[in-house]
This record gives C-alpha cells, structure tokens and sequence, in this order.
C-alpha cells in the first residue's frame, strides 16, 4: 500500500480541479445540440478505448479479488449517476453556479470519511471547510431558485460524489489508477450500450454522422473527463478524504474564469468576494499540509 503524502496527493487534487470544469464547458457546450445519454455513453467509451490498450502496453496487473470487482462496479454505477446528473444540470445553470450548488460535497466527504474510514477531521480542517462553504454559499446567486427543480441536480452530484470519493478511497491504495479507470470505463460502457440503445434518444446517435465537427469536441470531452479522474484517483492514493475535501473549492474559481471566457457569464460583486473566500481556503489547506509534511522525518 502508498504510505499518505499529503502534498503530492494535494497537487494531483488540483489538476482534477483544472481539468473537471473544462470537460464540464464542453459538455455544457455539446448538450445543446446532443442527447445527455450520447454524451455519457461517448465519455465512457473514450476512458475504455484509451486505457485499455495503455494497461496492455505498460503490462498493468488486472487482477483483482470478486470484492474489488463489487466496489469498482459500485464506484462506476455511481460515476454514471454523477456524471449524469452534472451533465443535465448544466443545461439549465451556469457553469459556475452548478458547480458552486454542488459544494456542499466536501462536507458531506468529511463526515462519510470520519464514519466509515475513521479518519482524522481536527478543528482546522473543518474550520477551513467551513470558511471555504461560507464562500461557496457567497457564490451561489440569491434568484437560483428560480430555475426550478433542475437547481436540485447539482445536490444530487454533491450526495453521489461524495459516495464515489469514499468508495474511492477504499480501494485506490490497492490498485493501480489506469486499471482501475480501464475497469470502470469498460464497465460503464458495457451497461450503457444496451441501455442507449433502447432510450427514446437512440437515434441521436446519427447526430455524431452528420455533424462531424464536433467529433473532435466529444474527443476532447472524454480525454478531459479520463485524465481528470486518473488525477483524482491517483491523489487518494497518497492522502485522505478530509485533506482533499477543501482542495475541490478551487473548481468553483477555475469554473467562473472558464464560463466567462467561454459562455461571457460573470458572478457578481457578492459571488466574488464568495470566491476569493474559497481561494484563500484552499492556499490555507495547501501551504498548511505541506509545512506538516516537510516537518515529516524523510524514511530512509
């Protein structure tokens, strides 16, 4: 098992956290021409197309106990659901707005963390969780109810997601990163298919003929979406939940600077003074975990 080394695993967060809001405005950007469903399905099946022939070629071990193959089946199924409710989600809010309502996720990770792993969650962690949820709470608009039920689906990502880092956690220190994303992105594509197939949505599908240019568009959103939870996963492999959790708040910044320049959509004064709340809680977390781990004896 990877002894924790909370800095190496807090750099990966942040890539994760650069990488997610990205595949988020592509994903953002095809839905409106493209069947969410399509979109999930070709995620999936671009992560399977690419890792697979990469664990043959760096000859990675594939084997793994029936359990891991139960919790790996659980992390997919529950990746899906994410994704799914992110995905539709973002076709009715903002970028940043959908992503700053399902901020309520690092909370959640803290007590399913402390509960279920026993791990550690002292004051200033949740202190910095805290601050770094006061600025989400800034960030969110005063009049997005009035979206409708589909400000609810960023709650939905936040409970799934949530469930999908813990599950994550337990099992990302025991297999390899490409395998286990080659696994999950097999299995994904596997469930998916027959279940497109039979979506009222199926003939979407001649979408992809006969609007070629967006193919490279659905290219980038798998390689985004791949690479982003290969960093995820990989951060778990050298630190816990509870050092993570407050890392994520960065998403909210990276996904503002990204839906401006890509959809012209700006927060207002209070949202931003909400962001550079949670940009300060994050370099807290960050320059905290990593004086700790220089303080650290270096094994031999």
């Amino acid at each position: 098992m990877t002894p924790d080394r909370p800095f190496i695993g807090i750099l990966l967060m942040l890539g994760f956290c650069i990488l997610a809001p990205m595949g988020d405005a592509l994903a953002k950007l095809l839905g409106a021409t493209i069947p969410v469903a399509l979109l999930i399905l070709v995620r999936f099946a671009i992560q399977a197309a690419i890792l697979l022939p990469l664990c043959l070629l760096l000859q990675t071990s594939w084997r793994i106990t029936p359990r891991m193959f139960g919790l790996i089946a659980i992390r997919t199924l529950l990746h899906i659901v994410g994704i799914g409710a992110m995905f539709t989600s973002l076709q009715y809010l903002p970028l940043a707005d959908a992503v700053a309502i399902a901020f309520v996720m690092p909370f959640i990770m803290l007590l399913l963390g402390h509960v279920f792993l026993n791990e550690e969650v002292g004051p200033q962690r949740l202190s910095a969780c805290a601050v770094g949820f006061v600025g989400t709470l800034l960030v969110i608009q005063p009049n997005f109810a009035n979206v409708g039920a589909p400000a609810l689906l960023p709650l939905v990502v936040a409970v799934v997601f949530a469930l999908f880092m813990l599950v994550t956690r337990l099992i990302a220190k025991d297999i390899d990163p490409i395998a286990l994303q080659a696994i999950s992105g097999t299995q994904a594509t596997t469930l998916l298919i027959p279940i497109f197939l039979i979506w009222p949505s199926a003939p979407a599908l001649a979408i992809l003929f006969e609007t070629p240019s967006t193919m490279p568009l659905l290219l980038a959103l798998g390689i985004l979406g791949t690479g982003a939870h290969l960093l995820m996963t990989w951060s778990l492999r050298f630190a816990p939940s509870a050092t993570l959790a407050p890392m994520q708040y960065l998403e909210i910044p990276i996904s503002t600077v990204i839906g401006w320049a890509v959809f012209n959509q700006l927060p207002n004064g209070l949202a931003a003074i909400g962001i550079a709340i949670t940009i300060g809680a994050g370099l807290y977390i960050i320059l905290r975990e990593r004086a700790i781990a220089q303080a650290q004896p270096t094994a031999p």
